[in-house]
């Protein structure tokens, strides 16, 4: 297991690879304060034949246990993505695709599911660099990295996330 820890702002930022996931190809865990995302990519063993485009799926969940409300009555089980979901998977592929090298034609996945959630610290721009962070440890040829952080103007300054 290892983890390293990043300040940033007035919180830190925490990715540890190692404990879940053993079986990806990379896996991370990121943690801002109680908010906390784990994030797989895999690839396929053979590339896909006949295609001229990235393979390339981004799945990003928000499940409402990650803060602590478990659904009841008629619908118990989570539905169709949400609006946010969707977006944040967005968010995610739009920097990532480029970085892929050209001509790579296997079957890439890249899930990112919040596993608990607090009020103060939003999960998709973890998420953004636990994706980045899990293809760099992974065998996949991603020589760059990104992240992804949330700047506000507060009394004329810049304040992170």
């Amino acid at each position: 297991m290892h983890k390293r820890d990043l300040s940033l702002g007035s919180q830190t930022l925490s990715i540890e690879t190692g404990r879940l996931a053993k079986q990806a190809d990379g896996a991370v865990i990121v943690r801002m304060g109680d908010t906390m995302v784990l994030v797989t990519a895999c690839h396929s063993s053979s590339p896909r034949e006949g295609i001229d485009f990235l393979p390339l799926t981004v799945d990003y969940r928000e499940y409402t246990y990650a803060s602590g409300r478990i659904p009841g009555g008629f619908f118990k089980r989570e539905g169709k993505a949400a609006e946010k979901e969707i977006l944040t998977s967005r968010l995610i592929d739009r920097p990532i695709r480029p970085l892929f090298p050209s001509g790579w034609r296997f079957d890439t996945q890249i899930i990112a599911l919040l596993m608990s959630a607090d009020t103060e610290n939003d999960a998709d721009v973890l998420a953004i660099t636990g994706a980045s962070a899990a293809l760099a440890i992974s065998e996949l040829p991603f020589e760059k990295t990104v992240a992804g952080v949330r700047v506000g103007m507060v009394n004329n300054e810049y304040v992170i996330n």
